[in-house]
């Protein structure tokens, strides 16, 4: 094979004895005839025997000594791939593609991930690459919105596409599917000889021809690329023969070239269900691609850029830099990832951190891009940007566990490769030995128990048809009942279908190969927020302190009720804020029956509480703090703020004209059904542990709640270090598995 030559762009080189080092490196590798690297430029040239040396090991020795080589990852999406072996020729053309270091294709979802040098190989020739090896690239132009579009719009065309064939197939099948019930069934009793005066045989010809020239020729032209382009056979090799024999045999009959009887409703019929079972898969393909684009439908969509004379600007995301400054209105999700240098504000986190309750900001914190600006207005200065956002990594996380395959789908992919062939082959020997020896083989399975021959077997012994149409029907047997073999076909297609289940009912699978190993597992580690409980905070206890009196000072007759007075104080006060906090007592109140109130003079006091003018009274609703620095003593109220905090409760103090009036409590409740998850999964002996990044008095307060062992609780844990922690648990013998429903455990997942 001829030499090949390959550009590298290299960082990481500092002097000219870094750029000897590489050339060095490089021509000690065994199949490099030529190597060259330039200090000045960054630049290398590698001329190499492809046949000796990948361009994987030439990147990896520059890697290994010390200085890294330029390199760009694709994802492309294919379509017309049937089966695994397909997956397996798409591959091996595009590593057969100059400047392409790797190349993995998914069967299970229709996708192709790239790993190639841009100085030698540019998309366009990747796509090329696809189409000569006989199958469809879905052509992006790079924008993330129109790439998204584009394999959108070509999943949906392919799910019409198979749901139209399968309707024009069973169309015509159902009439030769009533054939057959009757003649097997009914005796024949219904169905006459003679149609309109043309015989039965010809009107399944009429029936069977159209589905076999249109539901079948995606097959045969599928066929003809795999044998003649790619010389290799696949499955659609073994539908089209199959289904072509019983065809052509049958029109044989029907011309009196031979004798026999005619199968034109098992060449029929074959095409339907196998176009079928394609639209089912592309719909579930299509199904399980849902929760990547619920990701990046997370992402803001524009920014609002905030000049140094204080001008401001609303931008597209993709054209903030970093170091750019972002106003974030109440209510708006922060663009990027940054630190706020203006304002104060809570902003909910629970998109990252599992956190319920929103954090409070001000100048100085960093906050995470698409999570979600409560209450005050900040200026962010931008610090990741594009794919270096906390949301991008999660993405990216995911589309790589989407491409992982269970260990079982490789060994089939590397099974189905012989697979055809020896199907083919086996086909033909046992038509060839029925039709040569009918007496022997046909004693041998009157031999065998609970086994018969179709048509009680050859003319030759006994049976109804001739020994030709016995081994015709041996052979079409043989290749039918392998095509689509359980190897190249269900596993995929059963992978796909258990994590898009497992996605509909809030359990992310990370790939195949966790779906294959869950059998194995004896730990359980449960998210929180979302999961455990509904991820949504609740009013759940309204205490007046005891000296509290609604009416400022006089004793309370019996009609009134000081829980409701607390409750009207308390909602009021909160009704101009946007915090869940305070939305969760609002309409609590609002519930409740209890009256709510305009206020006035609302102020929001940062990290501390609000304060407000409620019917002519000034109110507080916070914490400790705010109290103390308003004159108010909360230590009435210690015991009750510290019972409900226990619970894993946010409990806010509550005064009126600088006395204490009482305390206020949400929580993010539990799930009915959790408790009983979290019962089922001890009964069944397995260990069950929680991994949240929520405080550790909350963690423990719902672990008790719903019956998991508070020493099994991981609280306070940070995205990036949650799958740390799960890998902690594993190390320490248990197969652990991570059960999770937020964008914050996909890494942990």
């Amino acid at each position: 094979m001829p030499t090949r030559t390959t550009t590298l762009d290299i960082t990481g080189m500092s002097c000219a004895n870094c750029s000897t080092t590489v050339q060095e490196t490089l021509s000690d590798l065994d199949g490099v005839t030529a190597a060259d690297a330039n200090f000045a430029t960054d630049e290398g040239s590698v001329e190499y025997d492809p046949d000796a040396v990948s361009l994987r090991e030439i990147y990896d020795a520059v890697e290994s000594a010390g200085y890294g080589a330029v390199s760009e990852t694709a994802t492309v999406a294919i379509s017309d791939m049937s089966c695994a072996n397909c997956a397996e020729t798409t591959a091996e053309a595009l590593l057969e593609t100059p400047g392409v270091l790797d190349a993995d294709v998914n069967y299970a979802t229709d996708e192709a991930q790239v790993t190639y040098n841009p100085a030698d190989v540019s998309l366009g020739t990747l796509y090329d690459a696809i189409e000569d090896a006989g199958y469809s690239p879905v052509r992006e132009d790079g924008d993330d919105d129109e790439s998204g579009d584009a394999r959108e719009a070509a999943r949906d065309a392919e799910i019409r596409k198979q749901r139209r064939l399968t309707l024009f197939g069973a169309l015509l099948s159902a009439p030769m599917l009533f054939f057959l019930a009757d003649r097997f069934l009914l005796g024949g009793v219904l169905v006459p000889e003679t149609v309109f005066g043309v015989e039965l045989g010809w009107v399944e010809f009429l029936l069977a021809t159209p589905v076999q020239a249109i539901l079948g020729w995606p097959f045969y032209r599928n066929s003809y690329n795999a044998i003649v382009r790619n010389r290799r056979a696949n499955m659609d090799v073994l539908i089209a023969l199959g289904s072509s024999t019983a065809y052509l045999y049958s029109v044989a009959v029907l011309s009196g070239l031979i004798a026999g009887d005619v199968y034109f409703d098992t060449a029929a019929l074959i095409l339907v269900f196998i176009t079928l079972g394609n639209y089912l898969e592309a719909r579930s393909k299509g199904q399980a691609g849902d929760a990547l684009r619920k990701l990046l439908e997370m992402e803001a969509e524009t920014a609002t850029l905030v000049s140094e004379d204080g001008t401001e600007s609303e931008v597209p995301l993709e054209d903030v830099a970093v170091g750019d400054r972002m106003k974030v209105r109440p209510g708006e999700k922060i663009p990027t990832d940054g630190v706020v240098v203006e304002g104060d504000s809570a902003v909910d986190e629970s998109m990252v951190t599992g956190e319920s309750v929103p954090v409070e900001k001000s100048a100085g914190d960093e906050v995470v891009g698409s999570t979600i600006n409560e209450n005050g207005v900040l200026v962010v200065e931008a610090t990741n940007v594009g794919a270096d956002t906390a949301l991008q990594q999660i993405v990216q996380t995911v589309k790589e566990a989407q491409s992982r395959q269970p260990e079982i789908q490789n060994l089939a992919d590397r099974i189905s490769a012989y697979f055809v062939p020896a199907v083919i082959a086996n086909a033909v020997f046992w038509g060839v030995v029925w039709f040569a020896f009918p007496e022997i083989l046909a004693g041998v399975v009157e031999w065998l128990p609970l086994w018969g021959q179709v048509a009680g077997g050859p003319a030759v012994v006994g049976g109804t048809i001739s020994v030709f149409e016995f081994a015709v029907v041996v052979f079409a047997s043989a290749v039918l009942i392998a095509c689509p073999c359980a190897l190249g076909l269900a596993t995929p297609a059963a992978t796909m279908v258990g994590t898009t289940i497992g996605a509909q009912n809030g359990v992310l699978f990370r790939g195949g190969d966790i779906l294959e190993r869950a059998r194995d597992v004896d730990t359980v580690v449960f998210d929180k927020t979302g999961t455990l409980t509904e991820g949504e905070m609740e009013l759940t206890d309204v205490v007046p302190v005891a000296q509290f009196r609604a009416d400022g000072g006089q004793v309370l007759n019996a009609e009134q009720d000081p829980q409701a007075d607390l409750l009207h104080l308390a909602a009021s006060a909160e009704r101009g804020s946007e915090h869940p906090l305070a939305r969760a007592i609002v309409e609590g109140a609002e519930d409740r029956g209890v009256a709510v109130s305009e206020p006035s003079d609302f102020e929001n006091v940062p990290g501390q509480g609000i304060r407000a003018t409620v019917d002519g009274t000034e109110v507080l609703v916070g914490n400790r703090k705010l109290l103390r620095e308003a004159g108010v003593d909360p230590d009435p109220a210690a015991e009750t703020m510290e019972q409900l905090e226990r619970e894993g409760k946010t409990a806010m103090l509550v005064a009126r004209d600088g006395e204490l009036a009482g305390v206020v409590a949400d929580a993010d409740t539990v799930k009915e059904s959790a408790k009983r998850a979290v019962s089922a999964l001890t009964e069944r002996g397995l260990d069950v542990m929680m991994l949240t990044g929520d405080n550790e008095r909350t963690a423990r307060a719902v672990a008790e709640r719903v019956g998991i062992d508070p020493e099994n609780v991981r609280a306070e844990v940070l995205p990036e270090d949650k799958s740390d922690a799960v890998e902690a648990i594993q190390n320490d013998g248990s197969k652990a598995m991570m059960v999770g429903d937020g964008v914050n455990d996909a890494p942990a997942l």
